[in-house]
């Protein structure tokens, strides 16, 4: 499989994903010959709407009661609004975002009045309605008209013959030589069934691109603002740099409760009892001074382990370069590691992102991938500090399945940040990460 983390992609166009001789046919173009058609009744109805509701409150304003009819056309304008996202959803397969939701700052009727008033997407809404009425009329025309040229013309040998005149058979092309000449010979047939063919296989993309227009239209009239949805990612991330830090913590807490404060007990178990047999047992004290020596390289040890856990001494003192080596070394599968940085060294923050992104991707490895050998590659690619782990184990990784590459990818976005999984089952699977590079 292959995926890119939190980047985003477009949906793949119509052309790509059907093949040229079923455009016609397929259930894709007729959903967006019917969202097309349909915009022609909305957009009239729209139109309507916004022209009627503004034009009353607005002849109405210096009576005040013009105020809250302006707000019920806004607010129209934003249930529209949701109704056009739906739309969209349920017939083009894209689902645009809310913008953000209308809320008062006070409490207070004036002051909800003031909020409505002064709610930019829901003018945005109605500016839509109102781009959307000339547009769907010209759409309309457009679609109908191609679609029933296309159609009456390669069905046309068919049913010509039921066209009936007072001088032939079959739809006139005209009057020369003091005669009407209709269309009903053998080479006039398919001359009208090939021009209809081909509208058939132009249609299509004529659809299309009307209905990208609207799509247009949709995302920057209906959806969240390019401010808003960096706020929703910026609120997104904190939350998840909130959650990561919490869940650290925990780690953290646990480790040294289970482990190193269960050891400091025993060692101070240990001294105690080597203290009462000190006068007594010198052999025994000496024996439990010993074992106490030895838990307490133990509790050492671990607290290193920790600490590492937390932020490497190694890493900040020698970079990244001494620090990924370490990691590499400890690894149970033979890791190549190739570090080509800059002597200037990016931010703290940046090193520690890179450095828990290559402990994790390469703990991955050893416990999933049954490889026999891993690359580990650090460089830097223009403003980008990249960060690659492959191996030629089993493939298949997927961040649903828990194998802490959704975790990376929320560390990896705190930074607006990119990873890109590419893990076809078989393998190989190559781990990018991309780093924006800030000295």
């Amino acid at each position: 499989m292959t995926m890119s983390i939190p980047a985003t992609r477009p949906s793949p166009s119509l052309a790509q994903r059907v093949p040229f001789a079923l455009m016609p046919f397929h259930p894709r173009t007729w959903r967006e010959t019917l969202y097309v058609l349909l915009s022609f009744p909305i957009g009239v109805a729209g139109f309507v709407f916004v022209v009627t509701m503004l034009s009353v409150g607005g002849g109405l304003i210096i009576t005040l009661i013009g105020l809250p009819i302006i707000g019920m056309a806004i607010l129209g304008g934003r249930a529209v609004g949701a109704l056009e996202r739906a739309r969209m959803a349920g017939l083009l397969g894209e689902r645009i975002p809310p913008p953000r939701p209308l809320r008062p700052a006070e409490p207070g009727v004036w002051k909800w009045i003031k909020t409505v008033l002064t709610d930019g997407p829901g003018w945005r809404a109605l500016a839509y309605l109102v781009l959307l009425f000339p547009w769907a009329v010209f759409t309309f025309a457009m679609t109908v008209g191609f679609w029933a040229y296309a159609l009456g013309g390669v069905s046309y040998p068919i049913w010509y013959r039921w066209i009936e005149t007072d001088g032939g058979t079959g739809a006139q092309l005209g009057t020369w030589d003091g005669k009407i000449h209709y269309l009903d010979t053998g080479w006039e047939l398919v001359g009208v069934a090939a021009v209809g063919l081909v509208l058939l296989f132009i249609t299509p993309y004529l659809v299309r691109g009307f209905a990208n227009v609207e799509r247009a239209m949709v995302r920057g009239l209906l959806g969240p603002t390019p401010m808003t949805e960096r706020v929703r990612d910026l609120a997104a991330t904190r939350d998840s740099a909130l959650a990561t830090s919490a869940a650290d913590l925990r780690r953290i807490e646990r480790d040294l409760h289970d482990s190193t404060q269960a050891r400091l007990v025993a060692l101070s178990m240990d001294l105690g009892m080597a203290k009462e047999k000190l006068a007594d047992d010198p052999d025994q004290a000496q024996r439990l001074v010993a074992k106490a020596h030895d838990e307490a390289k133990l509790v050492l040890a671990e607290l290193r382990g920790i600490a590492r856990g937390i932020h490497p001494a190694v890493l900040t003192d020698r970079g990244l370069d001494a620090a990924v080596s370490a990691v590499a070394a400890r690894s149970p599968i033979p890791v190549s590691v190739q570090v080509d940085l800059p002597p200037q060294r990016p931010a703290p923050a940046l090193e520690a992102i890179a450095y828990f992104c290559a402990c994790e991707l390469l703990a991955n490895v050893a416990k999933h991938s049954r490889s026999g050998t891993a690359t580990l590659a650090i460089d830097r690619v223009e403003d980008q500090l990249r960060l690659v782990v492959s191996d030629d184990g089993i493939g298949g990784a997927d961040p649903e399945r828990g194998t802490g590459l959704a975790g990376l990818a929320e560390r990896v976005a705190t930074v607006d940040g990119r990873l890109d999984i590419h893990s076809p089952a078989g393998g190989p699977t190559v781990v990018t990460v991309e780093l924006p590079w800030t000295p």
